[in-house]
């Protein structure tokens, strides 16, 4: 088991009323995508190890955004902000809060999903809810061949979104 772990922590406001922590999984490493994601021209991605660990600082303090369709980003629309990012083995974890109190509707989607999931099996296959990555200044080693090997990128953000809308259906969202 691989271990790359980043955090920063907010001050402890028990009871907080905008202030939901969430975690899932962002996207995995070293495997290729499902789908291609947007911006990849079609493309299915891998994205390295080694440029995860690199690009794993970039991850805290950004905003977890989504659109109300679920199936597409939407970056003016932050619902949250990532203050915990680790690789475990393939997958990269996040964690941070929700802003419950402006967002009430996305809380009560991820909850649903969390109820579903938890329902079915431990690992979230019916939780319909994941994430997807946004980045910026991404290098691609060959970029003529089919699936597009990312080794350089910053991370700008993330959103939830419909798994099956997502680059990687692997991934997921739950409060807590």
């Amino acid at each position: 088991m691989n271990l790359e772990s980043m955090a920063i922590e907010l001050p402890a406001f028990h009871g907080h009323p905008n202030r939901e922590p969430f975690r899932g999984v962002l996207t995995l490493v070293d495997i290729p995508s499902d789908r291609a994601p947007a911006g990849s021209r079609g493309h299915r991605v891998v994205l390295t190890r080694s440029a995860a660990e690199r690009a794993l600082p970039s991850l805290l303090g950004m905003g977890l955004d989504y659109a109300p369709t679920l199936d597409r980003h939407d970056a003016r629309r932050k619902v949250g902000v990532i203050t915990r990012a680790e690789i475990v083995d393939t997958s990269i974890e996040l964690g941070g809060y929700l802003f419950a109190k402006d967002f009430p509707e996305i809380v009560r989607q991820i909850e649903n999903g969390s109820l579903l999931a938890n329902a079915a099996s431990r690992r979230h296959p019916a939780n319909p809810l994941g994430m997807s990555y946004e980045i910026s200044d991404a290098s691609v080693a060959d970029v003529r061949a089919k699936i597009w090997t990312l080794t350089r990128v910053t991370f700008t953000g993330a959103a939830i979104l419909l798994r099956d809308k997502a680059a990687y259906r692997a991934t997921w969202i739950e409060l807590g």
